[in-house]
């Protein structure tokens, strides 16, 4: 099972089933943290399901989900992959930040991390992310962390790639 992250201030969390259908009030017991009333936002309660989905059907998944971002006692976003690595060693990452923390650079440290931890697994080769090319607070997040765009992705978005420390070498 995933553990705990910490980096720049921030506290990452690792998802668990129980997280996941928790309310507020749970939640907050579980994190250590406040959560504030506008959570989850509607991006990710749309997602809610198909996390809770994965981590029921194989429940040592835990990492390659969702994780919550806690900065000062607060929950203020959250980071996660799209599942476990593909047969070529790629995963894909997503990100959000309430609109009241943003600005503060939580996005970005908390992708950082994440990235750090999914490199750390020698069988991450690649780490993807797609971003609307209008979100602009978005797309620096993934350029400052070296990102570089690969395309078309899905829905008018923007395929972004990084190249793990093993793939860079060859």
């Amino acid at each position: 099972m995933a553990e705990e992250i910490r980096a720049g201030g921030l506290s990452l969390v690792p998802g668990t089933a129980a997280d996941l259908t928790a309310d507020r009030t749970a939640l907050s017991v579980s994190l250590g943290a406040v959560v504030p009333a506008e959570w989850p936002p509607a991006d990710l309660a749309d997602a809610l399901p198909v996390f809770l989905a994965w981590l029921t059907a194989d429940p040592a998944s835990t990492g390659w989900n969702l994780w919550y971002v806690v900065a000062g006692g607060t929950l203020v976003g959250s980071c996660g992959f799209l599942g476990r690595p593909s047969a070529e060693g790629e995963v894909e990452i997503g990100y959000g930040v309430l609109p009241a923390f943003r600005g503060r650079g939580y996005a970005t440290a908390a992708a950082g991390a994440l990235i750090g931890w999914a490199f750390a697994h020698p069988e991450v080769r690649r780490v993807t992310a797609q971003a609307d090319p209008e979100n602009r607070p978005s797309v620096r997040v993934l350029e400052k962390i070296g990102f570089v765009p690969d395309g078309a992705g899905d829905e008018g978005c923007v395929r972004f790639v990084l190249a793990g420390p093993d793939a860079q070498a060859t």
